[in-house]
C-alpha cells in the first residue's frame, strides 16, 4: 500500500513538473523601448539601441533585444531614448497663498509643466530657507509625482520679495548647513538670489553652508555691484563645483565687451571649476549673449528653465523650448541632452540619475526632433530662427509610463485583450482600474 502511496506521489509531482514546463516563461522584462536612437552620454552611448526595463530599473541596453522578452514592447524607432531630465533651475514652493513670493504664488506645482516635456527631476531653486523648507517638504516634495530636490535659501526665511531677501540678519550659514543636513537626500543645494546690498554677506553664509552640508552653491548674482565684481566671486568667493545661473543675461558683465565672447571673470571661473546654467526665466536670457558666447565656445555646463508663472508663458515656456534654442545656436542634439542629464545630476552629486546604466532608476524620455521652421525668443523679445523642435513623446519614472503623448504605449480600442494585460500596472500609470469609471 505504502509503495503504491509513494508512486501516486511521484506521478503526481511529475504530472505537474510537465505542467509547469508546458507553460510559456513569464517575459524576462517589464517594458521594452525598441529601435529608438539612445543618447546616453555617462555610457558614452550615440546610436540604435533597445532599452528594457524591470522593476523600476533599467535591465539592459543593447542592439536587439527580443520584442517577447517583455510584457510591453514599444516600437519607437526615428525617436531619440534619453535618460529622464533633469531641470536644475525651477521655482515649485506653491500653495501657501502668499502673494508676490516664490514660497507662493509665483510658484507653480511640477506635476503640471514636468513630464510633458521629458523632465522627471526638478531642483527648487531657493524658494523656502531653513525656516519654511519642512513646509515646502509636505506641501510638495512629498506629495509630487516629480522628483523634487531642493536648493535652500541663504535667506532663512526663503524667496518671499525684498524685505526678507534683503535681510543680512536672517542669512545663516550654520543654520541653513543644520537643515540640509537633517535632509540630505532632499536638500541639493544652496541658492542666494537677488541681493541688491554691496555686501558680500549673502555669498559668503551660503559658502558656509555648502561646504558644512558638502553641497554646491548656485548663484543668482542679484544687482549688479562695484564692490563685489563678478571677477571676485567666480575667482575667489566661489569654490569649484559650485554654480552660476542666468549665464547669458548680460545683467552682471558675463561678457567681454571688446570679443564679445565670455568675460574673463567667466574664463577664470571655469578654468576653476565653476558650474553654469542657462536658467532662462523671464529676464536673464539674451540672443546677444548666447549667440557669440556659444560659437566662442562658452557652451552651458547645464540648461535649466528657471520656471515660475510668468517665465512659463513667455519667451522661457519650458525645458525642451530652452534646449531647442541652444540648439539652433549650434550646440548638437548629443550635447544639449547631456546638459539636461548627466551634466546636471553631477552637478548635485546625484549620479545615479541622468543616465541608462544597467540598474540605474529607470528614468527616461523618448524625444521627437521634428524639423520646419520656428522661432525663438529672448527676454527682450528679439527672435531667433531655427529648423529644429524638440517634442516629449513618452515619459518614464521609475520604470513606468507617465507620460504618453500619442498613445503608443496604448492598445488599439477595438483591438483583442493581449495576453499580459492583466500585468499592466507593472509598465504604465494609466493601467484601467475597477475606479476607471469615476
Amino acid at each position: 500500500m505504502q509503495t503504491k502511496t509513494l508512486m501516486l506521489a511521484v506521478i503526481t509531482l511529475a504530472a505537474v513538473a510537465l505542467a509547469a514546463l508546458a507553460q510559456p516563461a513569464a517575459p524576462a522584462y517589464d517594458l521594452l523601448l525598441s529601435g529608438g536612437h539612445v543618447l546616453d552620454d555617462k555610457n558614452h552611448i550615440d546610436g540604435v539601441m533597445d532599452v528594457a526595463i524591470k522593476d523600476g530599473k533599467i535591465a539592459k541596453v543593447a542592439p536587439h533585444i527580443g520584442p517577447d522578452s517583455a510584457l510591453k514592447t514599444i516600437d519607437v524607432k526615428g525617436l531619440y531614448v534619453t535618460p529622464g531630465l533633469i531641470d536644475l533651475h525651477v521655482h515649485v514652493y506653491a500653495g501657501t497663498g502668499e502673494r508676490n513670493s516664490y514660497a507662493g504664488d509665483l510658484s507653480v506645482p511640477p506635476d503640471g509643466f514636468t513630464f510633458r516635456v521629458g523632465v522627471t527631476t526638478v531642483v527648487d531653486a531657493g524658494c523656502s530657507g531653513w525656516r519654511n523648507f519642512e513646509d515646502f517638504k509636505d506641501r510638495i516634495i512629498d506629495r509630487s509625482k516629480t522628483r523634487v530636490f531642493a536648493m535652500l535659501n541663504i535667506v532663512g526665511s526663503g524667496m518671499r520679495g525684498g524685505h526678507y531677501e534683503q535681510n543680512i540678519a536672517d542669512m545663516d550659514g550654520e543654520a541653513t548647513a543644520a537643515m540640509a543636513l537633517k535632509y540630505p537626500k532632499t536638500i541639493v543645494g544652496i541658492k542666494t538670489a537677488h541681493f541688491e546690498g554691496p555686501e558680500w554677506t549673502p555669498v559668503e553664509q551660503a559658502v558656509i553652508a555648502g561646504t558644512k552640508a558638502n553641497i554646491p552653491v548656485m548663484v543668482d548674482f542679484g544687482a549688479d555691484r562695484p564692490t563685489r565684481p563678478i571677477y571676485d566671486l567666480l575667482t575667489k568667493k566661489l569654490r569649484p563645483g559650485d554654480i552660476y545661473t542666468h549665464m547669458y543675461s548680460g545683467l552682471r558683465h558675463e561678457q567681454d565687451p571688446a570679443t564679445l565672447g565670455p568675460s574673463k571673470a567667466f574664463i577664470e571661473g571655469r578654468k576653476r571649476g565653476i558650474f553654469f546654467d542657462v536658467g532662462q526665466g523671464g529676464g536673464s536670457f539674451k540672443w546677444s549673449l548666447a549667440v557669440p558666447m556659444i560659437k566662442a565656445g562658452f557652451i552651458p555646463d547645464s540648461i535649466s528653465t528657471d520656471l515660475h508663472i510668468t517665465s512659463m508663458n513667455s519667451a522661457m515656456k519650458d525645458e525642451l523650448n530652452v534646449a531647442d534654442k541652444i540648439m539652433a545656436i549650434g550646440v548638437p542634439l548629443k550635447e544639449v541632452v547631456a546638459e539636461m542629464t548627466s551634466h546636471t545630476a553631477h552637478e548635485i552629486k546625484h549620479e545615479e540619475l541622468g543616465n541608462l546604466s544597467e540598474g540605474a532608476i529607470a528614468d527616461v524620455a523618448v524625444l521627437r526632433v521634428e524639423t520646419g521652421k520656428y522661432g525663438f525668443t529672448d527676454m527682450i523679445n528679439k527672435r531667433f530662427d531655427g529648423t529644429q523642435k524638440l517634442l516629449c513623446e513618452i515619459t518614464i519614472k521609475d520604470g513606468r509610463i507617465v507620460y504618453d503623448l500619442n498613445g503608443m504605449s496604448a492598445d488599439l480600442w477595438n483591438a483583442p485583450a493581449g495576453p499580459h494585460d492583466a500585468e499592466a500596472r507593472r509598465w504604465t500609470t494609466f493601467a484601467p482600474s475597477s475606479h476607471a469609471a469615476h
